[in-house]
């Protein structure tokens, strides 16, 4: 679909949105019967909304939110009908009223709108460009500021909601949440690291469960995440399943926390980037045939011997090349090797669902333009993850989950059978 065509239904869902599809529609019959004249009402009604916003904005900036008022001798006072200049032409509204102790206080956004020519065409055509391009933040602080009102009260609230939403995401308890597989990777903002951990649980439900933040991705940090999600009930067990994309300072940082008997699956993906890398463009086509045609068996030994081939076909090629295969092989044919079942196996051979997450997370803060300090960097990231947990759907596959822990609990059985006692 064209990109154009996509913005013009956005902005229909929009209105929509506005003031709901019935209202729409008459405006539509309006704009059809009457042309400009009805395009123009639509437009004046549009900036009437915008004009209310402003108002109800300076009150709450003046009195304070409902359930926290800043000054005990101001009150909310309702509101009342009355006009306003919206380009040259008036425009009834509904204006909030505020009471002092000394009776009536006027609000300066109201006084200033009754002014001819103040909410000029041009801040109009401001108001519409914005709305049409879902900026409705955006929208509404300029036309605040236009009218002398401070954008701190939409920062505020921006503030205090975002704070609300870090606090639940670093308070809730993960005792119940019975871990399967864990997703490891870094997401950068603002010239920081942040690691971030996406549980899977036994019924094939995802979460995001913590995250740590840190100048690089490295093992320290690492160790304080898992150090954390153990401090809030998770039990990190070698039952386990951990997926990463091969960075070394998480790989050993579970080493170290796990030891011996760390389930690790690397991922897929990033390991066939990193193999194409190595080699010149004319090899890399039939370098990623081999590679996902050896990860497609279902058998561990026939993907084995596949890619211990294709680590030869590397070796002759480029010796790099082939070591980075080597150093990674057992690792990649993890799933394989608990007999995973395919559809499963495509959620778990790579870190495609934390990297989806971290798609939306970049769209989310797309308008953050600069992180002032720490604080704000995490109360924005744990707002937008505890959003981003509302898409997230069960995983294909997730029948197959008790048999793979059931391979687990073997292969670790075995284990301590041919270990040596001390």
């Amino acid at each position: 679909m064209r990109q154009d065509t996509i913005w013009r239904k956005k902005a229909s869902r929009l209105f929509q949105e506005l003031r709901g599809r019935g209202w729409l529609l008459g405006r539509m019959a309006e704009v059809i019967s009457e042309g400009k004249r009805g395009l123009d009402g639509l437009a004046l009604d549009l900036g009437r909304m915008v004009a209310e916003a402003v108002m109800y904005l300076e009150r709450e900036e003046v009195a304070g939110p409902d359930y926290r008022p800043y000054r005990s001798e101001v009150r909310k006072w309702a509101s009342q009908r009355g006009s306003v200049f919206i380009g040259d032409r008036k425009v009834k509204v509904e204006h909030p009223r505020l009471r002092g102790v000394k009776g009536e206080m006027g609000l300066g956004t109201y006084g200033k709108m009754k002014e001819r020519g103040a909410f000029s065409e041009e801040l109009l055509g401001r108001v519409l460009r914005g709305l049409a391009g879902r900026r409705y933040q955006e929208t509404l602080v300029g036309v605040a500021e236009a009218f002398g009102v401070s954008a701190s009260s939409v920062s505020r609230h921006i503030v205090e909601a975002t704070a609300a939403k870090l606090k639940e995401f670093r308070e809730r308890a993960l005792k119940d949440f019975h871990c399967f597989a864990l997703f490891l990777d870094t997401i950068h903002r603002g010239g920081q690291a942040f690691i971030i951990a996406l549980g899977l649980d036994v019924s094939g439900r995802k979460q995001v469960l913590g995250f740590w933040q840190g100048a690089t991705e490295n093992h320290e940090i690492c160790q304080a995440l898992l150090s954390e999600l153990e401090s809030r009930g998770l039990v990190l067990s070698k039952k386990i399943l951990f997926v990463t994309d091969g960075g070394k300072g998480i790989i050993k940082a579970l080493r170290e926390r796990m030891g011996g008997g760390l389930v690790h699956q690397r991922c897929t993906i990033h390991k066939d980037r990193n193999i194409q890398r190595h080699l010149a463009k004319r090899w890399r086509q039939e370098a990623h045939r081999r590679f996902r045609a050896a990860l497609e068996q279902n058998s561990y030994l026939d993907a084995k011997r596949m890619l211990k081939d294709f680590e030869e076909w590397l070796s002759q090629i480029n010796e790099s090349a082939a070591q980075s295969l080597r150093e990674a092989r057992e690792e990649i044919l993890t799933l394989h090797r608990l007999k995973v079942p395919a559809l499963l196996r495509k959620t778990l051979h790579s870190t495609n669902p934390i990297e989806s997450m971290f798609s939306t997370v970049r769209k989310c803060e797309d308008n953050l333009k600069r992180y002032r300090g720490s604080r704000m960097s995490q109360r924005w990231l744990g707002a937008v993850l505890l959003h981003c947990e509302q898409g997230f759907r069960r995983v294909k596959g997730h029948a197959g989950i008790k048999q793979v822990v059931a391979a687990i609990e073997a292969e670790q059985a075995e284990s301590r059978k041919l270990k040596p006692a001390a």
